[in-house]
């Protein structure tokens, strides 16, 4: 399972969600379904802008998560 840890990072930072969406170019909305772990897909491009705003890795934001019932499929 991914577990996507954006909300941690903008605490870390003080960054609003309003001000982050800005600053990466997609709606507020969006960056919601991101930071709540209901997008099934982000792009490299995004990835690599809130990177580098949020002065991080991909690790920082994206985080695996391994559960047993995974090994069953």
């Amino acid at each position: 399972m991914i577990i996507v840890n954006l909300d941690v990072m903008m605490a870390k930072r003080k960054i609003s969600l309003g001000e982050l969406s800005d600053r990466v170019g997609i709606t507020p909305a969006n960056l919601s379904i991101l930071k709540t772990g209901k997008a099934k897909a982000i792009r490299f491009s995004t990835l690599d802008k809130l990177c580098k705003i949020l002065d991080c890795q991909p690790a920082d934001i994206l985080e695996y998560e391994y559960s047993e019932d995974e090994m069953e499929d």
